[in-house]
């Protein structure tokens, strides 16, 4: 309480600070207990015919998908003196998970990959709750974007120094990630649940953000459908090429005999880096239809750069780790609005009294399933092509669908969205 108090009397800029750095290290921390297990390769072993890292990214994307799914009910509706403990609850079941993971013998423990997604798919909604409707918004999500960002990069960094260097087997690896991280993550979950609430300038900016009920939720998705639809239909196609790149890094890179562990930390943190001084730019333009209109912008160059470099790859201009880069930088310059921004300024724009996650958890378990149904065309369809060929496939021809659907998406809202 004493540090709420404290908080309440300092500017806007110690405030900013302050949010930016305790909701960065909370999710940091979150991503450590969630992502581990990509850092090992499980060789050797199948299930059903599947190579076994593909059934356990599936299970873990599945458990995902279920808690985006439950998100659209219990997220939305959460109050926000309730935040903290229910991150603290997840924390606890997603790490217990990887410890049983680790316990029980291949392959039957690929139930606690689902078992673990499931907690922790609602954290990022959690976190986020306490930065939405704020003037500083723009500045604070692209920060928490950075920490799955450049998390994506250290938890792989981690893991492959544990198998490498510790010798700790691929099973008890996650667990042994996650549990450096556990009592960080309580730390600044606490820090960050101490943070005032949207101020009355902020919300005479950005609207109210209010908790919504089902027929609430209902009302509003039939007004704006087309809209709606078109947008999570481009997020399915993001959220594809992201975790192909994000799951299966270690085998892309090792085609080209690249064992590096620091390369994924160093990939990563240019490409964080980078888009959060791209999206944070919109921090500066208030009117809030226009910084949805560059909302749209960055999707559509991120998904246009994703082509291009990929062409200049396979012409071998690039190296497999500028080209990496640029993947990763061209895929981030979507997925990140969709994760703040784009559905802030959206909202704002609307004038409707709701909040992110009524938007985000839709398109987060229609991603995750969409993820799930490439991976399993990938196993039984064209199991004889390398990860490499088989996304270098995918970068080619999905962000023109992307593009396309961005296009009917801006048309619709400039007619639907309220002029002033």
């Amino acid at each position: 309480m004493k540090i709420r108090l404290w908080l309440q009397k300092q500017n806007t800029l110690v405030l900013t600070f302050y949010l930016a750095f305790t909701s960065f290290s909370t999710y940091l921390c979150v991503y450590a207990l969630r992502k581990p297990f990509t850092a090992g390769t499980y060789e050797g072993q199948e299930l059903w015919g599947i190579d076994y890292k593909i059934v356990l990214v599936i299970a873990h994307v599945l458990g995902y998908a279920t808690s985006k799914l439950l998100g659209i009910k219990y997220i939305t509706e959460v109050t926000p003196q309730n935040r903290a403990k229910m991150i603290s609850q997840m924390a606890f079941w997603g790490l217990l998970a990887l410890f049983l993971f680790a316990l029980i013998p291949p392959p039957y423990n690929f139930v606690m990959m689902y078992l673990n997604g499931l907690p922790l798919g609602m954290m990022y909604g959690l976190v986020l709750g306490n930065l939405e409707g704020r003037k500083v918004t723009e500045i604070l999500g692209a920060v928490l974007c950075v920490s799955f960002i450049f998390g994506a990069g250290v938890v792989k960094t981690v893991g492959r120094w544990l198998i490498l260097d510790l010798n700790v087997s691929d099973y008890w690896m996650p667990f042994c990630a996650g549990a450096i991280f556990f009592l960080p993550l309580f730390i600044f979950n606490y820090l960050l649940s101490q943070a005032p609430p949207p101020s009355s300038a902020d919300q005479a900016s950005r609207t109210v953000r209010l908790p919504m009920n089902a027929q609430a939720r209902k009302i509003l998705f039939l007004k704006y459908w087309p809209g709606f639809v078109s947008l999570i239909l481009v997020y399915v196609i993001v959220t594809i090429l992201r975790d192909i790149r994000e799951n299966f890094a270690v085998e892309i890179f090792k085609e080209f005999n690249i064992t590096d562990i620091g390369v994924f930390t160093f990939t990563e943190t240019l490409v964080g880096l980078s888009v959060t001084l791209l999206v944070g730019f919109l921090f500066i333009v208030k009117d809030n239809r226009k910084a949805l209109w560059l909302n749209y912008l960055f999707v559509g160059v991120g998904m246009a750069l994703v082509i291009v470099c990929t062409y200049f790859f396979r012409k071998e201009i690039l190296s497999i780790t500028q080209w990496m880069i640029l993947v990763g930088l061209g895929i981030y310059m979507a997925y990140v609005p969709y994760n703040c921004t784009l559905y802030e300024r959206l909202i704002a724009s609307s004038k409707e009294q709701t909040n992110i996650s009524f938007l985000l958890y839709p398109a987060d378990f229609c991603g995750y399933i969409g993820s799930v149904g490439i991976m399993l065309i990938k196993n039984f369809g064209e199991g004889n092509i390398s990860w490499l060929n088989y996304y270098v496939k995918f970068a080619y021809s999905l962000p023109i669908v992307a593009m396309i659907l961005m296009i009917f998406s801006l048309r619709y809202f400039h007619k639907k969205l309220p002029k002033d």
